[in-house]
């Protein structure tokens, strides 16, 4: 037997203990998060079982838009009725954590991070090597197509290079039943820009090497460049990609409605194209990025999600609310050896990041949308966690947005972004 199934078990039955402590009084701790109402009622349920145990905690949801989650998180961080945990983007951490406003992790449970989940994983939830959370959800980027739409364009196979890509998207292109060949996000910072990088991390680029933006690079500048083709030409209309959070908007109902033939999207927004398609969803198929002509392979962006504990909050609140993440994201709350954390994530299609979760939803992860993401997690490619790591990916946004539009031209959007970039880096490293 290895040291990590052993450590795991040693740890599991510790974060047990720990859990079975009693309380010296009540403390209530809140929970901050973005989900939707369908999710929000399995946490609570989660929390509800948790209380069974443990009669001296209660454990309150609360649920913001995704675009007022920070917002929330850094006007009421340490105040009376803040919330004591919250979940957050990974880009947010280096920023949080300097402002004092998130918690580092205890010992036991910085421990339990370490040992059970990828080290990858792990680092994203870390600062200068200090755990301040749990992973829960990894993203990664694929492309999705609808077959149906390929078999009547004569298209025979997903694109395999840029090339077959910018090809594909114009057989698919039919303006007289108002039909887009590729569709690009617009009005949400993560879906525009998330994409975009997939695609130039294919073509051998990436948007930060050593704290330094590369969008000016040759690869990137080829990057724009695609973007403007596919709008130029009419592959891509801009106005079918207005998306939130929840991708809601056209962006989801053009994909939806058949009127989208491929899209550049996460694993997570499966339940959302159930909901949308039923029976019809059985059209979509998954398929790796399309590599550039500077490109070594398909890379996926991936990034993570965590949940981490209010620097502010009470000694007692603290305690509880650490208790209960180990709990919540261990292999003892959920069914079959998985975490209620994980249960919740599949609900949504999204991949949980536990290594034991990862095996117990083994034949749950083999179906043929969610299997094509499982097969690019190993060449993916992390999203930057860098400070002023928002502003940066808000500050692309726009640009990307603006070829999109017709607003700027791909080589002004590469100097534009790269100038912008350069300043937001320097600035929020001082």
């Amino acid at each position: 037997m290895t040291i990590r199934p052993l450590m795991g078990l040693f740890l599991g039955t510790a974060m047990a203990a720990f859990s079975s402590v009693a309380w010296a009084e009540d403390v209530t701790v809140s929970f901050l998060t973005h989900w939707p109402p369908e999710t929000v009622a399995k946490l609570e349920a989660a929390a509800a079982t948790y209380a069974k145990d443990h009669p001296g905690v209660k454990v309150e949801v609360r649920a913001v838009p995704f675009g007022d989650l920070l917002t929330t998180l850094r006007s009421q961080a340490g105040q009376a009725g803040g919330p004591t945990i919250t979940g957050i983007y990974d880009l947010w951490l280096p920023e949080l954590a300097r402002d004092k406003l998130v918690n580092a992790a205890p010992e036991a449970n910085s421990t339990d991070v370490t040992t059970n989940w990828p080290k990858g994983v792990a680092t994203a939830a870390s600062v200068g090597g200090t755990v301040y959370g749990y992973p829960n959800e990894i993203d990664v980027y694929a492309l999705n197509y609808n077959k149906k739409l390929f078999e009547e364009a004569g298209i025979k196979e997903a694109p395999k290079t840029w090339d077959e890509f910018y090809a594909a998207a114009e057989k698919l292109t039919n303006k007289d039943k108002g039909q887009q060949g590729f569709g690009m996000i617009n009005s949400w910072a993560a879906g525009v820009v998330h994409p975009f990088a997939s695609l130039l991390a294919s073509n051998g680029g990436a948007l930060v090497v050593d704290g330094k933006p590369q969008l000016d690079s040759d690869n990137a500048k080829a990057t724009f460049d695609l973007y403007e083709k596919l709008i130029k030409s009419g592959a891509s209309v801009a106005t079918m990609g207005t998306a939130d959070a929840n991708t809601t908007g056209p962006f989801l109902d053009n994909f939806v409605s058949g009127k989208t033939g491929m899209i550049i999207m996460a694993n997570w927004w499966e339940s959302a194209l159930k909901a949308g398609m039923g029976d019809r969803f059985a059209d979509i198929a998954t398929a790796p990025i399309p590599v550039g002509p500077k490109g070594d392979g398909p890379h996926s962006i991936s990034y993570s999600w965590m949940t981490v504990v209010s620097d502010g909050a009470s000694d007692a609140e603290k305690k509880a609310a650490w208790d209960f993440l180990a709990w919540f994201n261990g292999p003892t709350s959920g069914e079959n050896g998985a975490s209620a954390m994980g249960d919740l994530l599949q609900s949504m299609g999204i991949l949980p990041s536990r290594t034991s979760d990862v095996a117990a939803f083994a034949e749950r992860l083999k179906t043929p949308f969610l299997a094509g993401y499982v097969d690019v997690l190993s060449e993916a490619r992390p999203f930057p966690t860098v400070l002023g790591g928002q502003e940066f990916t808000e500050s692309l946004q726009g640009h990307i947005e603006a070829v999109q539009f017709g607003k700027e031209t791909a080589a002004e959007a590469a100097a534009a972004a790269q100038a912008d970039a350069v300043a937001i880096l320097d600035k929020a490293s001082q």
